[in-house]
């Protein structure tokens, strides 16, 4: 009687666990998330299928706001420490799709990636009057210590325009091709879609240094204000201009 009694007090406390473990609240995730990549705030749901209205972000050049984040847990990928989730995110006309890895610390990695967001948030990061779509395609990209250690995908500019004093100035449409084997340098090749400005050429990340090297230019007329434009910030190289740039971060 006494061994029923003492199964019964376990079953009841495995169950008393599972429920606890079920029903854990979102804002648990805060604990495993790497501060210093990740910053999330007004939690709702569960630990295992929950959402945030507030998130963001780190990379090398700043912050990236995602908004209102929801996700998916994998129960199995705690048990390794290292989380994996399925996340969206929605920030005005800005979205995000993707899966992600927690290794801990500043280690991330992203699989089938995809975002969408206004050329405008490219201002949060230079000093730039564009405007058009930004959409990034990742099969995937993972960050070591902050820093892009491996990477393949595809970043496309859509519609691409310069804001200038007198209005705005058409450019085209361009796309970038990342390709990064692990540990090695970050290597993207520039190539014109479609527009009147044609842009080829090549952008280089080696842990925080880039190297930035664009031919630009157009088999017609530039218009005065985009000349004038490009000829404060690049070369003239026959009837085009060379963007030459190395900096870091």
């Amino acid at each position: 009687m006494r061994w029923s009694r003492f199964g019964w007090g376990v079953a009841l406390a495995l169950v008393f666990v599972a429920a606890l473990v079920i029903h854990a609240p979102a804002r648990l995730l805060g604990l495993v998330l790497p501060a210093q990549q990740v910053v999330m705030t007004g939690f709702e749901g569960t630990l295992w299928r929950g959402g945030a209205s507030r998130c963001l972000l780190r990379l090398p050049p700043g912050y990236l706001h995602l908004g209102a984040v929801r996700w998916s847990l994998d129960p199995a990928s705690l048990l390794l420490l290292s989380p994996r989730l399925n996340v969206s995110s929605q920030w005005g006309n800005q979205t995000l799709n993707g899966k992600l890895r927690l290794r801990g610390g500043q280690d991330i990695d992203l699989a089938d990636f995809d975002m969408r967001a206004s050329a405008d948030l490219v201002q949060h990061f230079a000093p730039l009057a564009v405007d058009g779509t930004f959409s990034a395609q990742l099969e995937q990209l993972s960050l070591r210590d902050g820093l892009p250690h491996s990477a393949r995908g595809r970043a496309v500019w859509q519609d691409a325009g310069f804001q200038s004093p007198r209005g705005r100035v058409p450019l085209g449409s361009y796309a970038l091709d990342v390709e990064q084997p692990p540990g090695e340098v970050l290597v993207g090749e520039v190539i014109t879609l479609s527009g009147p400005l044609q842009a080829e050429g090549r952008i280089e990340l080696r842990g925080r240094v880039y190297a930035i090297d664009l031919l630009l230019g157009s088999d017609d007329t530039l218009d005065p204000q985009l000349q004038d434009a490009l000829a404060l910030m690049a070369a003239p190289e026959g009837d085009r201009y060379r963007v030459s740039l190395e900096g870091g971060f």
